[in-house]
């Protein structure tokens, strides 16, 4: 019975698993730098607009009405509305269309605030691989996670060994100097 050398071993798998993981890994990173930097980037993510008070005043049909007539959104029914997000202190109502599009209304008059392209979310259906489909999710994304979790440990097992060995050699070499 051969004895498993587990360094090597180690090695080995910290080596081939990196490559696997790679193409998933930089996507994630890239996406998630951009990410870290979203409120500080209008490409990104529009800054979130003022409106007057802090009590929604206007109806959710009073909003679709608004929306439909901002042309870029292509909002012709609630069907074409991915999200609103209301933001009483701010006095906002965001108005997500599936096309990408925010439109943002003074909660109180309705007033258009502002109209931009929203990418953040975009960039984050690359980033949690979702993008790609839901098979791309769970069975590239999913596993390289798993993978760079355990280049971590190896990684970290290798790192913690050589400062052992290091350590073991240095105090042998004092030894030896008080002998």
């Amino acid at each position: 019975m051969k004895k498993i050398k587990w360094k090597s071993v180690n090695r080995k798998t910290h080596y081939w698993l990196s490559i696997v993981c790679a193409l998933p890994l930089i996507i994630v990173i890239v996406t998630g730098i951009i990410l870290q930097l979203k409120k500080d980037s209008y490409w990104v993510q529009p800054p979130t607009m003022r409106g007057e008070g802090t009590v929604p005043n206007i109806s959710f049909e009073r909003v679709l009405e608004i929306a439909k007539q901002v042309e870029v959104s292509q909002v012709n029914s609630w069907s074409d509305i991915d999200r609103l997000d209301v933001r009483p202190k701010k006095g906002v109502i965001k108005v997500r269309a599936k096309n990408r599009w925010e439109i943002q209304l003074d909660h109180r008059t309705g007033e258009v605030l502002q109209v931009a392209y929203r990418r953040s979310d975009l960039i984050e259906s690359i980033h949690d691989g979702s993008f790609f489909s839901s098979y791309a999710k769970l069975w590239i994304f999913l596993p390289s996670a798993v993978i760079l979790l355990v280049l971590w440990i190896t990684g970290m097992y290798l790192f913690v060994m050589t400062l052992l060995a290091k350590n073991k050699k240095k105090h042998k070499k004092t030894k030896k100097s008080k002998v």
